[in-house]
């Protein structure tokens, strides 16, 4: 059913997984979970990507070219949380095959993966996934891989495609743009005007989270780097993947990825650079960051306002429960007013609800998912604001989405001086329509607290006086020392401090 067939119209299948998986969060991807609202097929993927910034909008781009058929198929999608259960990744990926063989065949399959997915029975979920789109439409179909900036890369990932990039912006605000690179490149393939061959380092590094910024150094140099590479003759990508430090997995860590034009040499050579540069900058990747009291004391003497407080341990996009209370207690213990805090409590959602608009509520509020983010605060206060939690985003924000859903929302304006906004589903807050949804004016608070590392940026640094990075504890915390890792390579800088490491000279052989 599927391979090339003789025709001048080229079809194209565009689908995906897109996971980013905390193997130290405490609350698993379930099939549930993505079926709450997580999984699009059809022409219900064009109307929710296709004007939208993210991977899918630009691999939807190609349906307007000349003797292109796009055909979307199916994309499961679920925020950042635990490992991914064996039944949701069976019945998840067993529909994307079915999907390609029954609706094939196919000259060109854009895939969207993260990069970073864990499933129970498959810790390098995203290979897996590549191998069995591969094996389902055969090896002369053109296979196109877009991932994560934030993607743990295998070698199998690597030689079951034809062409893969990843983003080169965090926060990610070019997904939409690299994918189309990925589009493009693939289409040429099958027209037989290019001939890739991807080769990729990994140097035994992982960079934190906290400088992994590419407005920031030391990623800005690495990133023009790349993109100085990305212009020599016979180069068709150029990639840097800066992993995922919350998976455990033996490919963890920074891999850098070149495609060239039939020349497998130029592209080690152009990987071989970037991770010689990075392994030569890597005491610059450890980060740290201040403690809660500290950065809520300097947030209150500050002459601008807001201030961005990004609450590290308690970042969504990394996996976290959204529930963590720790910059929320410290506020109050602090005596801090005119502060912004979300929290994902579903329970807090539904006893709003009964209250009503305007009632007066005493309620404990997050904290209920392990003792590692905090204990339930109390909160006292009006209940402010009630809706479904759904909003809209035409921006360009982190990951390139444009339509969220929070599930039930209630906004408390508190006694004490805080607008607690309670979700009942964990969320980012990786966009300003997030507060003015509910009424709020992010310029006139004096505090902002941003469960995140870099993805709130896009949306707070147009507006903020200053972002400080808070050393919280939590499952994505900054102190990698914190985790306990059981199956990351050994050495592994900075873990052991004395690796040693010289550029691989046996990278990937075209398949």
């Amino acid at each position: 059913m599927n391979g090339p067939a003789n025709r001048t119209t080229r079809r194209v299948a565009v689908l995906g997984f897109h996971h980013e998986s905390n193997t130290f969060a405490p609350v698993p991807a379930s099939l549930e979970r993505f079926l709450a609202g997580g999984v699009t097929e059809g022409d219900a993927l064009v109307a929710r990507y296709a004007n939208s910034h993210a991977t899918l909008a630009g691999f939807l781009e190609i349906a307007g070219l000349e003797g292109v058929e796009c055909v979307p198929l199916i994309h499961a999608d679920l925020n950042p949380m635990g490992m991914i259960t064996e039944e949701a990744f069976e019945h998840l990926v067993g529909r994307m095959i079915g999907a390609l063989r029954s609706e094939g065949p196919w000259d060109v399959v854009l895939l969207a993966l993260h990069g970073a997915a864990v499933a129970a029975h498959a810790r390098d979920a995203d290979g897996e996934i590549i191998t069995r789109v591969r094996a389902a439409v055969g090896p002369e179909v053109v296979l196109g891989v877009a991932l994560d900036m934030h993607a743990n890369v295998s070698r199998r990932m690597v030689e079951g495609c034809d062409v893969l990039n990843t983003y080169l912006t965090n926060p990610h605000v070019d997904a939409r743009e690299r994918a189309r690179q990925v589009a493009d490149l693939a289409v040429a393939t099958a027209a037989g005007s290019i001939r890739p061959v991807i080769r990729m380092e990994t140097p035994p590094v992982v960079i934190n989270i906290l400088r992994q910024g590419t407005d920031d150094l030391p990623m800005r140099r690495l990133i023009d780097l790349a993109s100085e590479l990305a212009r020599g003759d016979g180069v068709l990508s150029v990639s840097v993947a800066e992993g995922f430090p919350y998976a455990d997995v033996p490919e963890m860590g920074m891999s850098f990825i070149a495609v060239a034009d039939g020349d497998g040499d130029l592209a080690a050579d152009v990987a071989r650079q970037l991770a010689v540069a990075a392994w030569a900058m890597r005491h610059e990747f450890v980060g740290e960051a201040v403690t809660v009291e500290e950065a809520l004391r300097r947030a209150t003497v500050s002459p601008g306002k807001p201030v961005v407080l990004l609450d590290v341990g308690d970042n969504v996009g990394g996996g976290s429960p959204a529930d963590s209370t720790h910059v929320l207690a410290a506020a109050q213990r602090l005596g801090v007013r005119n502060l912004f805090h979300s929290l994902c409590d579903p329970d807090a959602v539904d006893r709003c609800n009964l209250a009503g608009l305007g009632a007066t509520v005493r309620l404990h509020v997050g904290g209920h998912t392990d003792d590692l983010h905090g204990n339930p605060v109390e909160v006292i206060g009006r209940v402010r604001h009630l809706d479904d939690g759904r909003f809209e985003d035409p921006g360009v924000v982190h990951g390139g989405f444009r339509f969220f859903d929070a599930g039930p929302r209630a906004l408390i304006e508190t006694d004490d001086g805080h607008l607690v906004l309670l979700t009942s589903r964990p969320m980012g807050n990786t966009s300003r329509a997030e507060l003015t949804s509910v009424g709020l004016v992010p310029e006139d608070l004096d505090i902002i607290v941003a469960k995140g590392v870099h993805s709130p940026r896009g949306a707070y640094e147009p507006i903020a006086a200053e972002m400080i990075q808070l050393n919280t504890a939590g499952c994505t915390s900054a102190d990698l020392s914190a985790l306990s890792y059981r199956h990351r390579r050994r050495p592994l800088f900075p873990f052991e401090p004395q690796a040693t490491w010289s550029p691989d000279r046996s990278a990937p052989r075209p398949r």
